[in-house]
């Protein structure tokens, strides 16, 4: 089941020149620009590569790389947050459809939330995952903040993209502390892959003052909150912050370290789930026998693929794991449901 999207390009209000994908078919799930993006490379990450089968199964997917980034403009003089909202709209009116669910993932956040309170007849639903409302400069209250936020962009701008394990151990831990060998490579490797150090410093420090708390409380769009307990790259504080601040918001906690949810982790079959409830695309009632069975939520997830018939080297490579560990986890899947053969494992998840 070979994931394949399409790429196209739209201009931003300034001329610089926007790449946009897409994947899937159905409602229109539309992914607010945020720091690391390779519209093209992410179909061999294995960190981004089962959002975007997750995201695009049900949905038509659409994703663009920022300004400076990836197949957009790489060369580009204005790289201010206001330059990203511009973008933002841009690709926002390139989608035919009337109305799309808007998701912002980090910063993505911000722009999210200012483009549904300008346009809240284009957003149906928003969906804010480990974003903040206030970046680390427009938050800091001490000497020693203000000093942290200035030395993370000062180690970007020296530190980026180098060979060197000690700089790629830091970046990684920021984002993905509980990612495999492979996935952490994969994001050193994205490094160089998505911008130069220059770029990625500037956007750094543009987002670093981003503050829209305020706007936030004046949305009135249904808006899901979801944030890991013990994110890395953003305090899980900010999380509750905007729940506070946008009336009715839904608010869940993840457990979980990772700015960006893996696979394997029981926090992506949360979020998933409560993000097919929020989108009335619910599917996570199972047969009773599955339910009594006591799997975790990442082997239930596995269970799922298996259903679908994908193979274990496709599971492998969807999850970003060993085709190796998949058999083993197969084996307790099997063990727990009391069943021999993938066979008989497909006819008790199909069962009602």
């Amino acid at each position: 089941m070979k994931l394949s999207q399409t790429i196209r390009f739209c201009t931003s209000e300034d001329g610089t020149r926007i790449a946009v994908a897409s994947c899937g078919q159905g409602q229109v799930i539309l992914r607010a620009a945020h720091w690391l993006s390779h519209v093209d490379y992410d179909l061999e990450s294995p960190v981004w590569r089962p959002w975007l089968h997750a995201l695009s199964a049900h949905n038509r997917f659409v994703r663009y790389d920022p300004r400076g980034c990836g197949l957009s403009d790489r060369h580009v003089f204005d790289l201010s947050v206001e330059a990203w909202h511009a973008d933002l709209a841009a690709v926002a009116a390139s989608i035919e459809e009337p109305r799309f669910v808007l998701l912002g993932l980090s910063q993505g956040g911000a722009l999210a939330i200012a483009y549904a309170l300008k346009y809240p007849e284009r957003v149906s639903h928003l969906v804010l995952l480990n974003a903040y409302g206030q970046g680390a400069r427009a938050r800091a209250q001490t000497e020693a903040e203000r000093l942290e936020a200035e030395t993370l962009v000062n180690f970007v701008r020296v530190g980026w993209g180098r060979d060197n394990p000690a700089f790629c151990r830091f970046f990684t831990n920021l984002f993905i502390p509980d990612g495999t060998p492979e996935q952490h490579r994969w994001w050193g490797d994205l490094e160089r892959q998505t911008a130069s150090a220059d770029v990625a410093a500037q956007l750094l420090w543009q987002m670093q003052g981003i503050d829209v708390l305020d706007l936030a409380a004046m949305l009135r769009v249904p808006t899901l909150i979801a944030h890991s307990r013990g994110d890395m790259r953003v305090p899980f504080d900010q999380g509750c912050k905007l729940a506070a601040a946008i009336p009715g918001a839904s608010f869940v906690p993840l457990e979980s370290k990772n700015h960006v949810l893996l696979p394997d982790e029981p926090a992506w079959n949360v979020f998933q789930t409560e993000l097919a409830a929020f989108l009335g695309q619910d599917r996570s009632v199972r047969p009773r026998a599955v339910s009594e069975a006591g799997l975790t939520p990442a082997e239930a997830a596995l269970l799922d693929l298996v259903a679908e018939g994908l193979d274990n080297r496709a599971i492998a490579e969807r999850l970003g794991k060993s085709a190796k560990t998949v058999r083993n986890q197969l084996s307790v899947i099997f063990s727990k449901l009391g069943v021999h053969s993938r066979s008989q494992a497909i006819v008790v998840a199909l069962s009602r």
